[in-house]
């Protein structure tokens, strides 16, 4: 994950005050509330990023999570594309993910997620099961 400081252009202290953050000063590249406009919508995007890390074992990693909400629909894929591009390195993979239904939460209507575990490679499946790279891609979002 990015240094969350290089994206202080976009970081809402009142939004951190309103949920909490505020208590976590100092700890600017761990954790921020970010609005961020786009083209597709008229409110930004407001996203959440945060870094859980749970007792120290091999089978608990530290996470990082964003969350991208707006006021009155889910982020498109073209929108968590951007923000993954925004807060991730190029070479990063990261995930939305589909938990067991006994362990889904929804706090948000509007509200998607991206994980990463720190310090643990995530696979990921052969290109094939993902497109023809030789049809090349066929277009490049746009925020």
């Amino acid at each position: 994950m990015k240094k969350l400081s290089e994206l202080n252009a976009y970081r809402s202290r009142q939004m951190e005050s309103k949920v909490g953050l505020h208590q976590f000063d100092g700890h600017d590249d761990m954790c921020g509330c970010f609005l961020i406009k786009t083209s597709s919508h008229p409110k930004p995007l407001r996203v959440i990023v945060s870094r859980f890390q749970p007792p120290e074992t091999p089978k608990n990693p530290a996470w990082n999570h964003v969350s991208v909400s707006l006021p009155n629909r889910c982020p498109t894929w073209t929108e968590m594309s951007f923000v993954k591009e925004l807060f991730f390195e190029p070479n990063e993979v990261a995930m939305q993910l589909h938990v067991a239904e006994e362990d889904h939460v929804s706090n948000h209507d509007y509200c998607l997620h991206i994980w990463q575990p720190v310090g643990q490679v995530i696979p990921t499946p052969p290109s094939i099961m993902v497109g023809i790279k030789e049809l090349g891609t066929v277009s490049k979002h746009n925020t």
